[in-house]
């Protein structure tokens, strides 16, 4: 039944991701594919997955003990507040800290998330601002 009721919002979820999608202006520097293609992949994706959880439930789900259910929920926040400070601190040092966090909670110890927070960060930035040319939010310190 979990299953069910986790498909079912995940099927909400796409139609809200579809009609959010279809709602973004066309820039003003329009190109073959246009802005809307990747949200609609993505969505698209989403849709396929729900749907298969709601048609192929587990019988026998298995349910997170309370720890795993908190660290569910602290990666959760850790997200929403990676989003929340992205503006705020920029690009660089909010993908930083949420990496090493994400990654030190994963298994990795704590001087290798921060390597690994600092190098994904660091990869990220150059292959997408500094090689493709779009914009990341920018911080305090410029980049």
């Amino acid at each position: 039944m979990s299953d069910r009721i986790f498909g079912f919002f995940g099927l909400a979820l796409s139609a809200f991701y579809f009609w959010a999608t279809s709602i973004i202006p066309d820039s003003f520097m329009i190109d073959v594919v246009g802005p809307r293609a990747f949200p609609y992949i993505v969505g698209t994706v989403l849709a396929i997955c729900a749907l298969y959880i709601l048609l192929r439930p587990d019988a026998e789900p298995d349910w997170p003990n309370l720890m795993n259910f908190i660290e569910i929920v602290f990666a959760t926040a850790v997200m929403f507040l990676y989003a929340w400070t992205l503006s705020k601190v920029g690009f660089v040092i909010a993908t930083v800290f949420a990496t090493s966090y994400l990654t030190w909670r994963l298994g990795s110890k704590p001087l290798g998330s921060l390597i690994t927070g600092i190098a994904t960060s660091a990869g990220i930035y150059v292959v997408f601002h500094l090689i493709l040319g779009l914009s990341l939010a920018k911080g305090p310190l410029g980049f």
